[in-house]
């Protein structure tokens, strides 16, 4: 098997997107944050495809410090030990990996057998999708409205603490300033007000050709309980789906508030990925 290193995104997008568009809503992961390498949002990547006799068996891509994604198209025995080999020939740095459950288990045995890692599950993940919202879903007071640069402050004290309630990231300030100003420049955030106070929030992020992802919902927990959420949420998904096919979200499977009601809203799980990270013993 050879790993191909690709350092133009258009290029390797021609080559993989026609594939993992034929699964679009489960591979959206990797689609959009190709797309977004290619808009230039991600300074720093890694993007390679693994061929067997000139086909496609697998494909890469990671944004540091983020997690690995590993797509295998063909399954073949310990495909996943020889391509966290190669990788760690090559000298890549992998902190951890997102996607498949089996592919990304053994991976990581293949991986921290060399490298004498211990592996954490960070989360055990739910992969979503809706095409149509519930009809008569309780509505809560109040109304929702794209986020504007007024809203920077009370949102990077949210995404910080977001960040913390997940233990996906911890960002700085200025990381999380740097992040929401450009959220707020892209106009990918949307609050729920009620009385002329912000209460909760959510992000649009990741488009593909048919779909977008739904992300960092939030809502402080001296406001929660009050279905401030699950409404932001299910007015700008049927806003989405105006214009997109489906919209898919991610969620943490031990959350169980959280799923129920995604579910009410109308989303159905397809998916089970898991996020794994490696961590010195």
């Amino acid at each position: 098997m050879e790993l191909l290193i690709y350092s133009d995104s258009a290029v390797f997008s021609e080559r993989v997107s026609p594939i993992l568009y034929r699964n679009e809503d489960i591979y959206s992961l990797f689609l959009g944050i190709l797309g977004q390498i290619q808009a230039n949002q991600y300074e720093d990547y890694f993007l390679a495809i693994a061929e067997e006799e000139g086909e496609i068996v697998a494909v890469c891509l990671m944004t540091p410090p983020h997690a690995l994604q590993l797509v295998i198209l063909q399954h073949f025995p310990n495909i996943e030990k020889e391509i966290a080999g190669h990788l760690q020939n090559l000298g890549i740095e992998v902190s951890g990996i997102v996607g498949e459950q089996e592919t990304c288990h053994l991976f990581a045995e293949a991986w921290t057998h060399e490298t004498g890692e211990q592996v954490k599950v960070l989360m055990n993940q739910g992969l979503y999708r809706i095409d149509a919202v519930n009809k008569g879903l309780r509505k809560s007071e109040g109304s929702w409205r794209i986020a504007s640069k007024k809203d920077a402050e009370i949102l990077e004290e949210w995404y910080r603490l977001f960040e913390e309630e997940t233990g996906i990231n911890q960002s700085t300030k200025t990381e999380a300033a740097h992040r929401i100003a450009a959220f707020l420049e892209r106009k990918e955030v949307y609050v729920w007000e009620v009385d002329g106070r912000v209460v909760s929030c959510m992000k649009k992020s990741r488009p593909s050709k048919n779909g977008i992802t739904v992300s960092f919902v939030f809502t402080p927990k001296s406001k929660r309980g009050k279905g401030y959420a699950r409404t932001l949420v299910a007015e700008v998904t049927d806003e989405l789906l105006m214009e997109f096919d489906f919209v898919t979200l991610y969620t943490d499977l031990d959350n169980a508030t959280a799923n129920k009601i995604y579910r009410e809203i109308g989303y159905e799980q397809i998916a089970n990925p898991v996020h794994l990270v490696f961590e010195e013993q």
